[in-house]
């Protein structure tokens, strides 16, 4: 697994080119003494590795930009690919200091190695849509969600598609308000927010990855047992968990709905977190990032991958 004697490591995400598997992910000082601290004092690392097992640290490759921008205070989850041309780009979560880092929108780097990042511009992609997207609202939730962006293709046409983690406006259960926001691109410069392709049932669905297996679309996310809804947890198989669980779709535009049975990867205290699945040598492979131990202590490390089961009905399970 990746594990660093120095640091913490927790969101992460993947690219692969060639027999290389790139990973970015979180990480925080571990003089820090409390991992509850390691949000607001984060940076991005890189590693490489064939295996995803044995990791080439790369070191650090993204942080906050200097003060006053909108990205100053941090640098958080994202996604990276690479265009056309083999340019590559990063998307990622930020926000600022004269806000508090309450509020969160997504900013866009690009690089010809994939590891020195330059900001395009200010760096800042996207931003809310007040009429689709709930704003902060004090009482409501501790932030206002324009996170986790997901970046690629669009199966449909030329241009690009960015999922990421947001809530819409108007739930009087702050629980179901969590969505996953869409936004449209034709180049991957000018982007333009569109509607959510789900709503509801948790506070919030954090760092979505989307991919089609088969004939059917998956999104993962991930959400604590606190942020289940109560209409969720009323019909739900199994007692509220922390953990990695997904949505199903026959078209990546939806309509998405929360795939049946128990979580993906839940537990209680929250074992594995922020999962994705990669398909590594024809195998569909599952990793998280190792959250809690049995005792509730944080472990703030990435664990190795295990296999993913698909069966007729499409469902997942893990090995």
């Amino acid at each position: 697994m990746l594990a660093l004697d120095d640091k913490w490591v927790w969101d992460f995400w993947l690219y692969q080119e060639g027999d290389d598997w790139h990973l970015y992910y979180l990480q925080a000082d571990k003089r820090l003494n409390d991992p509850n601290l390691r949000h607001w004092h984060v940076t991005q690392g890189h590693a490489i590795s064939t295996d995803l097992r044995n990791w080439t640290i790369k070191g650090t490759c993204l942080q906050p930009a200097e003060a006053p921008a909108w990205d100053d205070k941090t640098t958080w989850t994202g996604s990276v690919i690479k265009d056309d041309a083999g340019l590559w780009h990063l998307f990622y979560t930020g926000t600022r200091n004269s806000e508090q880092g309450l509020k969160q929108r997504i900013g866009h780097a690009t690089s010809t190695d994939g590891h020195d990042w330059q900001r395009v511009g200010t760096g800042l992609a996207l931003d809310i849509d007040r009429a689709l997207y709930e704003e902060y609202t004090p009482g409501y939730w501790h932030d206002r969600a324009l996170r986790d962006p997901w970046v690629m293709k669009d199966p449909d046409g030329d241009g690009w598609l960015m999922y990421f983690t947001a809530r819409v406006p108007g739930p009087a259960e702050a629980n179901e308000a969590g969505a996953i926001g869409l936004a449209y691109s034709p180049d991957l410069y000018h982007w333009q927010i569109q509607p959510p392709v789900f709503a509801g049932s948790f506070g919030q669905l954090e760092v979505p990855q989307v991919f089609k297996h088969q004939s059917r679309w998956y999104c993962l996310f991930c959400t604590n047992a606190e942020h289940w809804s109560k209409r969720y947890a009323d019909q739900a198989d199994g007692s509220p968990v922390g953990g990695t669980h997904y949505l199903v779709a026959d078209h990546h535009l939806g309509p998405w709905r929360v795939a049946p049975g128990p979580f993906l990867d839940g537990s209680d205290p929250v074992r594995r977190y922020a999962g994705k699945i990669v398909r590594h040598k024809e195998e569909l492979l599952f990793m998280g990032f190792l959250h809690d131990t049995q005792q509730g202590k944080f472990v703030g490390q990435i664990s190795d991958p295990v296999n993913v089961s698909v069966d007729q009905l499409g469902q997942l399970s893990l090995s």
